[in-house]
């Protein structure tokens, strides 16, 4: 199955590194975010990627285009042009990069490449969250369910600490964000079905997890796997901040591989 990855929005709440890259760019560890997610699939056996450009896509583009030569020694000899490569550390990856528009909303990117993806399942996620979540169970969930899509559940944690308070004013317990605070949420990381295309507006401001989610969902067609570990998206400059120092300190839990 191939891995669809959104990686076109502006990511205006991270202004502070996307005003030079497309947040799915933003460097973890001396690696895109985006890498990180593709190494998760990779991991699980998913080496076949559509990623589906919009803001600032020249830099995604210019990132593959020359992911062998940046990650080669080589050997220039200016005088004659000639280049050796010595030694390669690459990944066996197959990506496709589809410009989708600046402004395109989620659903109208996604039904931008359906004559590519054909009569056939696929995965997609979103370019700016890792997690370690199994992605084969949750294909296996997919496919027990025998419904046209299947989204991974998470419990973020929630943001302020919980009390539990007394009548008189007596503070029986405390739990600094306690996790699933706000109940499951959507967490990406989907297995979807060709139909799924028939559910979404054909314009560019057709936001996926509106109408079409919303319609699976009325129609008994929406799955949901439920992730009881890690899951961490990259919002703010706070959350790439703790998403590096993770794994600055080797306590990356998304690092699968």
């Amino acid at each position: 199955m191939k891995v669809v990855i959104l990686a076109g929005g502006l990511g205006t709440r991270l202004s502070e590194e996307t005003g030079l890259r497309p947040k799915p760019m933003v460097g973890i560890g001396g690696h895109p975010i985006l890498w990180h997610i593709m190494k998760i699939y990779a991991h699980y056996g998913f080496k076949e990627f559509v990623v589906l450009c919009g803001y600032k896509s020249e830099v995604i583009k210019d990132y593959f285009v020359n992911y062998y030569m940046n990650n080669s020694d080589v050997t220039v000899d200016l005088a004659t042009n000639n280049v050796e490569i010595h030694q390669n550390i690459s990944e066996p990856w197959k990506v496709t990069m589809f410009y989708t528009g600046k402004y395109t909303q989620t659903g109208g990117r996604i039904r931008k490449i359906k004559d590519f993806i054909g009569n056939e399942p696929f995965l997609l996620t979103y370019g700016d969250g890792v997690a370690d979540v199994d992605i084969s169970a949750v294909v296996a969930s997919h496919k027990k369910s025998k419904k046209l899509a299947t989204l991974t559940s998470i419990q973020p944690n929630g943001r302020f600490g919980s009390l539990e308070i007394e009548d008189d004013g007596k503070v029986l317990s405390f739990q600094e964000k306690p996790k699933g605070e706000g109940g499951w949420i959507n967490g990406g990381f989907f297995v979807l079905e060709p139909e799924i295309f028939n559910y979404i507006p054909n314009r560019d401001d057709a936001v996926w997890e509106q109408e079409p989610l919303k319609q699976l969902a009325a129609e008994g067609q929406l799955n949901a796997y439920q992730h009881h570990g890690f899951w961490h998206c990259m919002d703010t400059l706070k959350d790439k901040d703790d998403l590096n120092k993770m794994w600055a300190e080797d306590k990356a839990p998304w690092k699968v591989w």
